[in-house]
């Protein structure tokens, strides 16, 4: 009742029925054909063929067709018809949920529409939706004018039309007006995400899967789920805003549980996960939020979700990581009177890496010049508005101190720009500073590379180099929207700590040379402590393995070190996911009071080499073959209870592989059945560029330790 009155009383005029009255042949609708094949242009020029999909997908602010056959040919000064619209459960046309589209010049709505052909009985109608218009899944209908009323085409499935965000428009808000930027951040399936540290970066390959089969409207699901209004599903910053609290489960049963216990018995551990399709698609069949995940998963997670929908995003990822729950730009550590860290009262801790997304879209709540990047995270840290989620919070307003702008500029701000305040606890109890690095936080931000598989580092989008003028500048404006630093300034002590390069694999002995270099006349005599710590990467101590408290005599412009075992025994039982080694080394000058630190972090080598690829006879359309995976036990001892984790981007689903034992140095293999489709083939050269059979990408191993 409602989509007759609306197109009776609201758009056709009263006096087409009398028009069309002394005609006793009316028109009607015989079919109407979607031109929703990926080979057809629809998809092809709204770049939406690589979607696995059974339905037509085009993008906003774009023109898309489709060709209906009517009993006669079409009238045009004599036949009224509309293409209707329809989305959500209450469509009004007054909140653009419900659309007509006219043919004629002379009666147009919010969507543009045309003839583009008129051949025999068969209509080409153009169709071009606002680029401002809702996204998501839309009912299609035809309706025309008869003598006896409006005759419409019943509800078909099949005629459904998925609208999405369009970067490639200039009215559209995600519209990125760079083509390699917005072919890696749009179209590219496969990823790689950063991690380790700053001086020892390891990569990831991720397959976020954006146009796999199902994975479309799971992120719709995602966004019926958090019960996100229809009006509000066209507004990208809303959109990410919403999914940045959707895509954890604290507190709206979202897509991901985190977890950094270490014990996943009842998931996958977060380490195990090497895509995004199946965590999307259990989680839209289950209606469960699915176990388990860090960062960098929430963050590959979100990145899927993004780029399926059309927003233009990527993951970055941040090293040494502050988390600032107070807002104050101060990661406090504090010493007792001889130097030495104490460790129950120093509850602040760095990630050594944090992984998050940026999205791409103007902000015109903001004002002019801080549109472009945008942060959003995931990863449940702190509150936002009452809910666990982070942005969208503008790259350029962080670059330049705007904290105050929302969403979450000033959280954000923390991340990358925190200072590190030692402070020396007096015999009364009372705190004094001793000590700033300004330096250490945000040291490295790193994101894929448009169209290479290196990584692109980003830091100077972020914030102006430590020390210069524009750095100042920018902390001074900070410190308007209320950011509290330590403001003291210290005599920069005459004695400097050095530790050498260290290149460290899971099981190796090791030796840990500290340089001691005095830069005085005279002699120095240091009261050092030393520690080391298996800690998660999170920066949270799991167990202490070492701790020493050398006296080192240091003679005037000369240097002296220290050199300290590490057997591996003393740190193997103890270790943790991605196996980080903790070391902080504080000491007090005699004869000076001034206090000397040094905090740095082993990564050691955790993963399977990965040997080599070989596919059994010619790889040939719908024929099943074999892949052979070849991968290795490089370290010196063997290991047990090994959970192996291997998909292939299009032609294998997430398989996993259980060895009880793999023993040291030893080589094994597995045989992967594979099904290569057309559509696959021409995904893969898409996302690859390159022969599909030859990539090391198409399996990648990673390794479960449950009992380290």
């Amino acid at each position: 009742m409602f989509l007759s009155a609306c197109i009776c009383k609201s758009v056709l005029c009263p006096s087409v029925f009398l028009l069309l009255s002394v005609h006793p042949e009316y028109l009607d609708i015989w079919e109407v054909d979607m031109l929703k094949r990926p080979d057809e242009t629809n998809k092809m020029e709204h770049h939406t063929s690589l979607y696995g999909s059974d339905f037509l997908i085009v993008r906003r602010g774009q023109e898309f067709q489709i060709k209906i056959t009517f009993n006669r040919p079409y009238k045009p000064n004599e036949d009224k018809f509309a293409v209707e619209f329809v989305i959500g459960s209450s469509p009004e046309y007054s909140k653009g949920t419900y659309i007509p589209v006219f043919p004629t010049k002379e009666r147009q709505s919010s969507w543009a529409g045309r003839v583009v052909d008129s051949s025999n009985n068969v209509v080409t109608m153009g169709i071009t939706p606002a680029p401002d218009c809702h996204v998501g899944k839309y009912r299609l209908y035809v309706a025309v004018v008869t003598p006896y009323g409006i005759r419409r085409t019943r509800r078909e499935k099949s005629r459904d039309v998925y609208i999405l965000f369009n970067p490639w428009v200039a009215a559209d808000a995600v519209f990125l007006d760079d083509e390699e930027e917005r072919d890696e951040c749009v179209m590219n399936e496969m990823g790689i995400i950063y991690h380790g540290a700053y001086d020892d970066v390891s990569e990831r390959t991720w397959n976020y899967g954006q146009f796999d089969y199902g994975v479309l409207d799971a992120c719709l699901y995602i966004m019926d789920r958090a019960e996100m209004p229809i009006t509000n599903r066209g507004d990208p910053i809303k959109v990410a805003r919403k999914a940045s609290a959707m895509l954890n489960s604290r507190d709206d049963e979202g897509v991901l549980v985190g977890n950094w216990s270490g014990d996943y018995t009842y998931g996958v551990a977060p380490t195990s996960w090497t895509g995004s399709t199946e965590i999307l698609l259990n989680y839209s069949s289950s209606k469960m939020p699915v176990c388990f995940a860090q960062c960098w998963v929430y963050a590959a997670v979100f990145n899927s979700f993004l780029r399926c929908l059309g927003i233009p995003a990527r993951v970055v990822t941040n090293f040494y990581s502050a988390h600032d729950n107070n807002g104050n730009l101060k990661t406090d550590i504090i010493l007792d009177e001889n130097g030495r860290i104490d460790k129950k009262s120093t509850l602040d801790s760095i990630w050594n890496y944090h992984c998050w997304n940026e999205c791409h879209m103007s902000r015109p709540d903001l004002p002019p010049g801080f549109g472009g990047w945008q942060a959003v995270d995931a990863t449940p840290q702190e509150t936002s508005d009452g809910m666990y989620r982070c942005g969208p919070a503008s790259i350029q307003a962080i670059k330049h101190g705007q904290i105050c702008f929302p969403f979450d500029a000033a959280f954000v701000f923390a991340e990358v720009n925190s200072d590190v305040v030692f402070y020396s606890r007096r015999r009364d109890g009372t705190l004094e500073p001793v000590k700033v690095n300004r330096a250490h936080v945000g040291r490295m931000i790193l994101t894929k590379a448009p169209g290479l598989e290196t990584s692109r580092d980003i830091t100077e989008q972020y914030k102006f180099p430590e020390g210069s003028t524009e750095e100042r500048t920018v902390m001074e404006k900070a410190e308007e929207y209320g950011c509290q630093r330590e403001k003291s300034e210290f005599p920069e002590a005459d004695v400097d700590l050095v530790l050498p390069s260290l290149e460290i694999s899971v099981g190796d002995d090791f030796e840990l040379s500290l340089e001691f270099i005095n830069r005085s006349d005279q002699i120095r005599n240091v009261d050092a402590y030393i520690s080391g710590s298996v800690v998660y990467y999170t920066g949270v101590s799991s167990a202490d393995f070492l701790f020493k408290t050398p006296r080192v005599k240091i003679e005037p412009n000369s240097s002296e070190s220290t050199v300290m075992q590490v057997r591996s025994e003393s740190y193997m039982k103890q270790l943790v996911e991605q196996a980080n080694l903790h070391f902080i080394v504080t000491g007090k000058v005699k004869e000076t009071g001034q206090i000397v630190t040094l905090f740095f972090l082993l990564f050691l080598t955790l993963f399977l080499t990965l040997r080599g690829l070989q596919v059994s006879g010619m790889a040939k359309l719908s024929e099943e073959m074999t892949v052979t995976v070849e991968f290795t036990n490089p370290f010196s001892f063997n290991l047990e209870d090994v959970y192996v984790r291997m998909e292939g981007p299009g032609i294998l689903p997430p398989k996993n592989k259980y060895y009880r034992v793999i023993d040291n140095m030893h080589t094994s293999n597995t045989l992967l059945p594979c099904m290569l489709s057309w559509e696959n083939q021409k995904k893969s050269a898409k996302i690859s560029g390159r022969e599909l059979w030859t990539s090391t990408s198409l399996v990648h191993p990673w390794v479960q330790f449950p009992d380290a």
